[in-house]
Order: structure tokens, then sequence, then C-alpha cells
């Protein structure tokens, strides 16, 4: 394998021995591909001057760099501008390791040739990079021999490699893709471990969904670096996108002047809904719970009950739904259902047959101490929240929203997610 630091700074020679320069940086082309080919090298001549050679007058770029031509008959190369710099744009940046699904810093990158082409194979981001650009590397590879431990190479493929260029729309927005596969947990600590530059360049014009996912799993800070740098009706999108519970906390540690700004632009039905939560204490029932739920009338059949469900825009705002609430025509709780046992059971059953008619419920003005405690005590995954007057369903408080007040939230956050 061939390594950036062995390239740059060597001197170039051209066909008859004679030296033509030093070699400052080496462009890829197709930065997006798999192993992106290199497609030029530039030079800083004796008078100071830039110029930058085609691969196809390349002979070698190691052991060390030779021209097949003379220098009175080189053709000097024209960047087209789409070409990736190594050690300008790459070398000492952040980039995202896709496989390792974190932020890591690049201490030298790896070439090979191959089929009669120079091809990046990866990037070196461990300690032995930096020890072979500063020249020490066989040092550091005698002394592990010596103490007879092995050296860990730290390399990441090229096809891993999300590499965040802001001044290069095209380039960004194939990073983006890349990055937006990762469960949004994933993507959440890699923003939380960005610069604020390259973190802003990833999440704007990122899909509205990803992104709302994402910031329900970020901390604090970052969500609100993240809105506050958006354009107002984007950031409106995004919380709109997100759980109404998630997206009114995100609102209350807003300023007000923000909050009502962006309160403004949301749809009506949607603001209503934060709106409501923003009324109750935050360390309430009421603060922490979600109005997205599985619902359905009682006296319905187990096949009118399921097709309720699927036809259900409230169902289908839910992500994961693991109970079904049954409510009378006042919408007032009168039991609840697994959802497995409402699949499971005979098509023309009756649901209140398969119902819980005494569910555990909490008011919205519980505290969350409280709310805890009944969910641990009783083994739930979600708590209902009633009117404490007319006993009409609210909402629910979720198990990992109640873990709140006994786990911090970025401990919370790194649990297996149920909801």
């Amino acid at each position: 394998m061939i390594y950036l630091s062995e390239i740059i700074g060597s001197q170039v020679w051209d066909a008859f021995g004679n030296n033509f320069g030093k070699c400052i940086d080496v462009l890829i082309a197709k930065a997006e591909a798999a192993f992106p080919p290199v497609s030029a090298i530039a030079i800083k001549v004796k008078d100071g001057n830039i110029v930058h050679i085609g691969v196809s007058q390349i002979s070698s770029l190691y052991p060390s760099i030779a021209l097949k031509v003379p220098d009175n008959n080189l053709k000097p190369y024209t960047p087209t501008g789409n070409e990736l710099q190594l050690k300008h744009q790459v070398l000492d940046h952040q980039i995202v390791d896709i496989e390792g699904k974190r932020v890591v810093r690049v201490n030298d990158i790896q070439l090979a040739y191959s089929q009669n082409i120079y091809v990046v194979t990866g990037v070196d981001m461990g300690n032995l990079g930096l020890a072979r650009r500063l020249g020490l590397e066989k040092a550091v590879l005698a002394f592990f021999k010596l103490i007879n431990r092995p050296v860990t190479r730290s390399v990441i493929t090229w096809q891993d490699v999300a590499y965040l260029d802001e001044k290069n729309p095209l380039r960004l927005k194939k990073s983006k893709e890349k990055i937006s596969k990762l469960p949004p947990a994933d993507i959440a600590l890699i923003l939380s471990d960005l610069d604020r530059t390259a973190g802003q360049s990833l999440m704007e014009n990122m899909d509205i969904e990803v992104l709302a996912d994402t910031l329900e799993e970020s901390p604090t800070k970052t969500q609100i670096d993240v809105l506050t740098h958006l354009d107002s009706r984007h950031a409106a999108d995004i919380l709109e996108e997100m759980e109404p519970d998630e997206a009114a906390d995100l609102l209350a540690d807003m300023p007000k002047e923000t909050s009502h700004e962006l309160l403004q632009l949301m749809e009506k039905d949607e603001a209503e809904e934060i709106r409501s939560l923003l009324d109750f204490p935050p360390d309430s029932a009421g603060g922490i719970m979600t109005t997205d739920y599985g619902w359905i009338y009682e006296g319905l059949t187990v096949s009118q009950a399921i097709e309720f469900l699927r036809s259900s825009e409230d169902a289908q705002d839910v992500e994961d739904m693991y109970y079904i609430y049954v409510l009378d025509k006042e919408e007032r709780l009168e039991g609840v259902i697994y959802l497995r046992d409402l699949v499971m059971a005979k098509p023309e059953q009756l649901v209140e047959t398969l119902m819980e008619n005494k569910p555990v419920f909490v008011f919205p003005q519980t505290s969350q101490h409280e709310v805890a405690y009944l969910i641990a005590k009783y083994n739930l995954l979600s708590i209902p929240v009633v009117e404490e007057s007319t006993k009409k369903m609210m909402g629910i408080v979720t198990l990992d929203d109640a873990l709140d007040t006994v786990l911090p939230t970025a401990y919370k956050k790194r649990l297996p997610r149920f909801f």
C-alpha cells in the first residue's frame, strides 16, 4: 500500500531525470466511487508556481514520482472543480465512518496501484498514521516488535467514508444519503461529535423525517443549535414531524419569542397539540405525555377494531404501538388491550372480552416521579393520562420519558429505544 504522506513533499522527476518540482497535493475524481481514481497531482515548480499534471503523464507515484515525458513536453492538467484535493480537503479533516458510526480525524490516506491506475482505498485514522507523517513509522513498528505486541492498523475503507464538503453540494448530498441510512441515535451521536460548521452542513437539506428523528435522540443544546440556525419555516416543519412531547420540551427550552414564531408557522392542529402540552409543568404527567397513541371505540369486534386502526390518522402517527386504548363515545378511558392479543383474537370477538377494564392511569398533574413509580410497579411500557374530572383520555407517558426522572437524558437516549 502507498500512503499520501509518502507522496506529499516528494520531488518530481521528468522522463530525463530532471527535477521538475515538489508534489504538494493529489487530486481524485469521482470521489463518491468505492475506490476513486487519482486524476492529477499538484506540483510546486522551481519558480513557485503551482502546476497540475494529469495521471496520464505520470509513470509512478512511489517510491519516487516519475513523469513519462520531458518537462518541456508536459501538458498541464486543468482541474474541473469536481476533484477532491486529498491533502487540502481531506487530510486532518473530520469524516464520518459509516461502518463504525462515528466521527474520526484523517491522519493519512491509503492508495494502491490497481489495473494500471492509482486509486484511493481508505483513510488511516490511527496513531500509526501520525507516526508515518512524522517519519517515525519504522521506529514505532520496531518498538512494538521488541515488546512482542501486535500493531493495530486503523484504516477505514473509502466506501465507508462520508466526507462533509459543505462547498460541494453534490458531494455533500452523496454523504448525506449514506449517513441518513444510519439509525437516528447513531446520527445524533455523529452530529454531537462534529464541529458546528460540519454539523450544520450535515443537517441542512437532510430529509425532514430523518432530521426530526435525529433531533429527538439529541441533547437539548444540539436541538436548539440546529433549529436556530435553520430557516424558521424549515424548523417549524421539523417540529411538526417530531413527537408532540419532544417538540414541546424543545420549544419550552427556547426563547419565548422564537417558540411563539415557530408555533405560528406550524400547522394549526400540531401547534394546538403542543400548546396544550406546554400548559403543564415540565415534571408532570401532562408535561411529558405524548398525544400520539393507538385507540379504538368500545363495542367493536376485533375485525372492526383492526380496520378502524388501519384507517385512523391518529394510529398512523404512532411509531411504536404496544397497547390499544378503548374509549367510549365521550372519549373516556374504558380499558386497554395488548396489540398482540387483538391481532391474535378471532375476528368476531368483541374487544371488551379482551381488554383490561381497570387500567392503571394518571392525571395530568401527577408528578413525574409518581408516573415512573407506577410504570415500574405494574411493569408497563406506557401509562394513560386522563382528565381528573371527566376521565377523558388525554395522552400517554411512555417508558423512556418516565425514565427521565431517574436517569439523565444523555444516558436514557443510549438505552434500547422502545418508543
